[in-house]
């Protein structure tokens, strides 16, 4: 397994760019809500990892 794909169970999160707005996406498949700011998107992710 190359070192970049995720194990069994953990979460990755990244921010993606849509226009104006900015959304969490994780490799389990979860998708934040749409947000002006980074910085919430970002808050959504860190939340979604921690509680997963």
């Amino acid at each position: 397994m190359a070192q970049d794909e995720p194990r069994q169970g953990e979460h990755r999160t990244t921010t993606a760019e849509q226009g104006r707005f900015c959304l969490a996406r994780c490799t389990c498949g979860w998708r934040g809500p749409a947000r002006r700011a980074r910085s919430m998107a970002r808050t959504d992710a860190e939340a979604h990892a921690r509680d997963a």
